[in-house]
């Protein structure tokens, strides 16, 4: 796990989340809930680090809804502030475009 995932989970445990208005399309678009987003963040698996990135700290996790099918999110903290969480968007992975375990793109 990296500082990134484990400051996202603190602050979404205390309610300190926001949802970019990106992600919310992205969640519309593919059909998947806040709450399963939220939920699925304590089993999280970090697929790729950002900590420099130029807004701020992001990690793009893999998750699952409820019914187990996947789902990558990238969480954010905004640069310069400790708070909140930021879901900045969510899909399905495409299976064209990443291997079998959703962890690693193809090449």
């Amino acid at each position: 796990m990296t500082q990134t995932l484990e400051q996202v989970r603190a602050l979404v445990a205390r309610g300190e989340v926001r949802v970019s208005a990106h992600g919310y399309e992205e969640l519309a678009a593919d059909q998947i809930t806040v709450h399963d987003v939220v939920e699925g963040l304590v089993a999280a698996i970090v697929v790729e680090d950002y900590p420099d990135f130029a807004k701020g700290p992001s990690v793009l996790v893999l998750e699952h809804d409820k019914t187990g099918k996947p789902i990558h999110v990238v969480w954010g903290v905004p640069k310069g502030h400790t708070s909140p969480a930021v879901l900045v968007t969510a899909y399905r992975p495409d299976p064209a475009k990443w291997d079998e375990t959703w962890l690693k793109r193809r090449t």
